[in-house]
């Protein structure tokens, strides 16, 4: 009796020990995923910082050329 019981734990603990690889692959997984989609966050808030300085200089661009044309109010 104590062996069959002594079984059926080890048999319980295997099958706990297998699903406990398979939560850590996914969350393997997952920690992949988020690392990239952290690293594409990332390379969007460059692109709209450098969006950003752009569109800045062709504003003051565009206001020196009015100024110049004598098209701007100020």
């Amino acid at each position: 009796m104590t062996d069959h019981v002594d079984n059926l734990v080890l048999e319980h603990l295997r099958v706990i020990r297998g699903e406990l690889g398979d939560v850590k692959e996914h969350l393997d997984r997952m920690d992949l995923r988020l690392s990239a989609i952290e690293q594409t966050i990332g390379s969007l808030y460059a692109l709209s910082a450098s969006d950003r300085e752009t569109l800045q200089s062709v504003i003051k661009r565009v206001e020196r050329i009015e100024r110049r044309l004598e098209l701007s109010e100020v």
